[in-house]
């Protein structure tokens, strides 16, 4: 079987077996965006904390985290780890909308094209490619697939690429190997991460129970 048949059954599969994952759990899309940046090399779980500090601050929004003290930003995303580094990214992201789209999210995401709008994305100071597709794709509903560490493992343990592949790489083979949709590249990435949690841990995975045993 070659990678994109693979690929497409491993989809399948994981449809099968979770169904509609509703992934990414946000209430606006802004919010997506901030927990996007917040989620670098941390749990969800710090990030849900980070997020509800915001919220309880009453400063979850572009105007709120710009007219915020940088220390105070800090110490209110202080679970997410990293959190005076996190919190220089939240006002370049900010002041990125701010000063090229007076806030307004939606007018940025009807601004151009996917790859322009990703250019974009990765010329602001602190957001890389994984975070740059999940604002697009969970944000702004683009058509474009987020990989991320567990895509990487399991696809390598299934023989689909090393590892190591370089992340666009790896991101234009799967978007070569299913269906064109924003809605697809949604839940299988949400499938991909269930997966990486429930069955596909890096030390001790639990290959005999998994759902993508065999394939």
């Amino acid at each position: 079987m070659n990678s994109n048949c693979k690929i497409e059954k491993i989809r399948k599969k994981l449809w099968d077996y979770y169904g509609t994952l509703h992934w990414w759990p946000a209430e606006t899309p802004f919010e997506v965006c901030i927990g996007a940046i917040l989620t670098q090399n941390t749990a969800w779980k710090n990030v849900e904390k980070a997020i509800e500090n915001l919220k309880n601050a009453d400063i979850l929004s572009c105007k709120g985290i710009l007219d915020a003290d940088l220390s105070f930003l800090a110490e209110l995303i202080k679970p997410s780890g990293y959190f005076n580094q996190k919190a220089k990214k939240l006002k370049e992201f900010c002041r990125f909308l701010k000063e090229n789209y007076n806030c307004d999210l939606k007018m940025f995401f009807n601004s151009g094209p996917v790859k322009d709008l990703r250019n974009k994305l990765l010329s602001i100071w602190g957001i890389g490619r994984e975070t740059a597709d999940s604002i697009l794709l969970y944000a702004g509903n683009k058509k474009i697939f987020v990989v991320d560490a567990y895509t990487k493992r399991i696809f390598s343990r299934h023989g689909i690429c090393d590892e190591k592949i370089d992340y666009d790489e790896l991101r234009l083979l799967i978007e070569n190997s299913i269906p064109e949709s924003a809605e697809i590249y949604n839940e299988f990435h949400a499938g991909l991460v269930y997966i990486g949690k429930d069955f596909c841990s890096r030390k001790n995975p639990l290959c005999e129970k998994c759902p993508l045993k065999g394939v």
